[in-house]
């Protein structure tokens, strides 16, 4: 049961709980996977509100200077690690002491609601030790780690390169030492040497390398013995002692300065002048340099080298759960602002003249229909990312098993994992980070816009959330340069149908594009579009989400056989396959915003059935399945154009699919404040003035006026070196005409 609040509950917020017509509980331990995690992540989060320091506060976050917020999410990290190993975190024998292994630490990091300075290290510079470094590597490193004695980033990105990651400037030359006779000779091992070689090669943007971390994992060009450019590989360099944390020779770094958010966390610019680096100091786990400078890849097994791409790839599935969590409490916010909020009389007359009755914004259909869909998505987002990342999990075990034993597994599920596969996750992961990146940093500000002028207050928690989340349709790959990569994958799938259908049917089969052979052979069979048209021929039939589906899965199989057939044409035609690429790079966006939809609806759907296997009751599972009908009916309709271009759709059909919309509208509106709340996000999380539990939202407003600086003194301040001058002492008093200069 959600904490009952210290004031009474508004009583417009509780006659809205009333009308749900499920619990929300139920909900709330299908979000956390079961009832007991509920009382673990709730037991995790009392832990930080509760805590006697006070260093986990966020009372007066909004007041703070950058540096002091810094200093005290720096502070926010410390007691972390001092909480996490008093709770016994990290001694289960999986983790090895490593408290960030742990699988309670995300939910003790996100309990902070704050974000950490160092929270690179546990997202990107750990595993990528874990996955690229050799063993005898991790063994050392990754004890350092484990004592938070090493803390570190990863530097990829330069002030003139990011996704263009060949493009790295930074050098790492191989320099051989000491005597070759003498072998045993600890000089004669050989080093490395980091290099920034030009203003555009510095290292920009990492997060925790400015100030916090005091080692980088360093992607950089490797120079072998021979001077062969050998292209990008890892190499962790320290930064700064580990004594004082003073500046290593040679390196320089600090913070980048103030972002439009994230502004705890210190993203950092390093400049490497010949920063010498044992040799062991480059990850050696796939390649590796001998102390000659002899530079060659190691031979490892197929399943051993997917294990490394699927690990990363878990970084966006990641990504995509967090998307769905940053807009889950975005809508709570804007939800229960919106059922408190009353705007306009009931019942007013012609003669203007009305009752003292308003009506709550919730209920008029353009505000629902801003956020009613928001909330859908937000939910879709959820069985998505933790169908993604189950999946990933469950593909990097199979490898494993199979990199160790060096054969197949066998019963379900245990054949070897093809390339195919491989290269469909890869597709997944980013068609849904582009799409569901870019919907929740659109929709977090939708739902600061539709809390009017209140959400403009920094304490509606609203613009902070909003301006921090737009970090990330950038990070781990822009999402206007990921369909690409989508559409690289799925010409593939289109290229195998043409050669051999039935080969690529099997091929496929365990893949998440699998959906597409059998449509994508239609068309280029030259399929009568009538065979293919949807066969809707009422209102009524939109009410199914099947319906919506097959549509979904229509347009993603004509996009992407256009898509192939464009630049098919435009080489014809003489062009460069280059030219035809860039030609396509617009319709390729379609393509993969189309995929991700079919995704995310199928997804949704799939996670209510296996809902009701073990937690949900009818009554959940009814509310559920009207969330996934809005949010396939929705994107359809915004999106009606490209369901009406080949003529799948009608207009007339597009006109019932709108109709339908407003149907789900409605069935909606009594849940929607419980629907929020199965979140089960509590105020010390939610940090908002009007998204708390209570509903006392003027009341809220009024007490976070009053901790203003500003209100601090009377009179303000300013007002006697500046304001006096004007009002009391007389400079702006006219004293009659004066020639002008």
């Amino acid at each position: 049961v959600v904490p009952k609040p210290k004031h009474s509950v508004n009583p417009t917020l509780i006659a809205e709980r009333e009308k749900a017509t499920f619990n929300p509980n139920v909900i709330t331990n299908l979000f956390d996977s079961s009832p007991s995690q509920t009382e673990r992540r709730r037991y995790i989060q009392q832990l930080i509100q509760n805590d006697p320091s006070n260093i986990f506060s966020n009372d007066d976050n909004q007041f703070l200077h950058r540096k002091e917020r810094h200093v005290r999410a720096l502070a926010k990290v410390v007691r972390l690690v001092e909480l996490a190993r008093s709770i016994g975190m990290g001694s289960d024998t999986n983790c090895n002491g490593e408290l960030i292994l742990d699988k309670d630490w995300s939910t003790l990091t996100e309990a902070t609601g704050d974000d950490l300075p160092a929270s690179l290290h546990w997202h990107m510079f750990v595993p990528n030790i874990i996955s690229l470094a050799d063993e005898e590597q991790q063994k050392v490193w990754l004890k350092m780690c484990r004592d938070w004695k090493m803390i570190g980033c990863y530097a990829q990105t330069e002030l003139g390169h990011g996704s263009n990651v060949r493009g790295i400037e930074t050098t790492a030359t191989f320099v051989k030492n000491g005597n070759d006779d003498n072998d045993d000779d600890d000089d004669n091992d050989g080093h490395w040497i980091i290099h920034s070689p030009t203003l555009t090669s510095l290292k920009f943007w990492p997060g925790t390398l400015g100030r916090t971390g005091n080692h980088a994992m360093v992607i950089a060009r490797l120079i072998d013995g021979e001077g062969i450019d050998r292209g990008v590989h890892n190499f962790l360099v320290q930064t700064r002692s580990f004594d004082d944390h003073s500046l290593m020779p040679g390196v320089t770094c600090g913070d980048i300065g103030p972002k439009i958010g994230y502004n705890n966390a210190d993203n950092g610019f390093a400049k490497f002048d010949h920063v010498k680096i044992p040799r062991r100091n480059m990850a050696m786990r796939f390649a590796e340099v001998d102390k000659h400078g002899v530079y060659r890849k190691k031979i490892v097994s197929d399943a051993a080298a997917k294990i490394n791409y699927v690990t990363m790839m878990q970084v966006r599935s990641w990504i995509v759960l967090e998307a769905s969590r940053c807009l889950r409490m975005g809508v709570t916010i804007a939800i229960r602002y919106s059922a408190v909020r009353k705007q306009g009389f009931k019942n007013e007359n012609k003669e203007g003249s009305a009752n003292k009755e308003e009506n709550q914004i919730i209920d008029y259909k353009q505000q629902q229909y801003r956020l009613f869909p928001l909330l859908a998505a937000s939910y879709c987002f959820f069985f998505t990312g933790k169908k993604v990342m189950n999946d990933l999990k469950t593909i990097e075990k199979r490898l494993m098993l199979l990199s160790t034993k060096g054969k197949t597994n066998s019963g379900k599920g245990g054949s070897t994992i093809t390339k195919t596969e491989v290269s469909d996750i890869h597709a997944t992961t980013s068609s849904l980070k582009s799409f569901t990146t870019t919907i929740t940093a659109d929709g977090l500000e939708d739902c600061r816009k539709s809390c009017g002028g209140h959400g403009f207050l920094a304490s509606s928690g609203l613009p902070e959330k909003s301006t921090t989340y737009l970090v990330h349709p950038t990070v781990e790959g822009d999402n206007h340069m990921l369909p690409m990569q989508v559409v690289k994958v799925l010409l593939k799938l289109v290229k195998d149908v043409q050669t051999d259908y039935q080969k690529a049917a099997k091929d496929w089969d365990r893949c998440e594009a699998r959906y597409l052979v059998k449509p994508v052979k239609a068309i280029l069979d030259g399929e009568e579009l009538d065979n293919r048209r949807c066969g809707a021929t009422s209102k009524n039939d939109f009410m199914d989400v099947n319906i919506c589906l097959r549509a979904y899965e229509h347009r993603s199989a004509r996009l992407l056989v256009e898509v192939a057939n464009q630049i098919q044409e435009d080489i014809m035609n003489g062009n460069s396959f280059e030219v035809a690429w860039n030609s396509a790079l617009i319709q390729m966006q379609r393509v993969s915003r189309a995929h991700s939809l079919y995704l995310l609806l199928n997804n949704f759907v799939n996670g209510i059935k296996e809902g009701r296997k073990s937690l949900l009751g009818p009554n959940e599972e009814s509310v559920l399945n009207d969330l996934a009908l809005l949010f396939g009916l929705y994107w359809i309709e915004k999106e009606d154009g490209e369901f009406l271009a080949d003529g799948y759709l009608s207009a007339e059909q597009i006109k019932w699919i709108r109709s339908c919309v407003l149907t789900m509208l409605d069935k909606i509106r009594p849940n929607a404040v419980a629907l929020v709340d199965a979140n089960d996000f509590p105020d010390f999380l939610l940090q908002s003035t009007l998204g708390r539990y209570d509903g006392n939202v003027y009341e809220a407003i009024l007490e976070e006026s009053k901790k203003d600086p500003l209100n601090v003194t009377e009179p303000g301040p300013g007002y006697t070196q500046n304001l006096k001058r004007l009002i009391v002492d007389g400079v702006g008093v006219y004293s009659g005409t004066a020639s002008r200069l």
